[in-house]
């Protein structure tokens, strides 16, 4: 598939199963895709918490980094080499240990090459930010 913004966008179960195949390290479910956003949720395991009970940092820039990816992929297609080229997150608050890690992505810019999108992530159950993140992608010409 090329990287030129087409009226083809896949489906959610596309993306899923692109996510699946390519990325089967990823404990990332994505719940929802399209109209320049997309939700992902990861199920946190004792294993990805620092000590006094947080979620770590590098589980919530992973979040805010698929969640930005799906999101450019609902539009332009399955464009594998589309890559991360920045990307900033600020630590709000201490996400609950025992629920998941919530990332909601909206796309600020989608152009050509590059996308700037960002990420508000939640921890599962609690409306306020637990981080925010704004990242940049490239995609690669046609």
């Amino acid at each position: 598939m090329t990287a030129k913004l087409t009226t083809n966008k896949p489906t959610l179960a596309e993306v899923v199963d692109f996510i699946t195949t390519e990325f089967p390290q990823s404990k990332c479910s994505i719940d929802a895709v399209g109209n320049k956003s997309a939700t992902i949720r990861h199920n946190i395991s004792e294993a990805e918490l620092r000590p006094g009970g947080t979620v770590s940092g590098p589980v919530m820039m992973f979040v805010a980094d698929v969640a930005l990816y799906v999101a450019i992929l609902g539009e332009i297609g399955i464009v594998p080499l589309t890559v991360t080229t920045s990307l900033n997150i600020n630590f709000l608050r201490k996400p609950a240990a025992d629920k998941a890690i919530i990332g909601v992505c909206k796309l600020i810019k989608l152009g050509r090459t590059l996308a700037i999108g960002e990420v508000s992530i939640y921890s599962e159950g609690n409306p306020e930010m637990v981080a925010h993140a704004v990242g940049t992608y490239a995609i690669p010409r046609s």
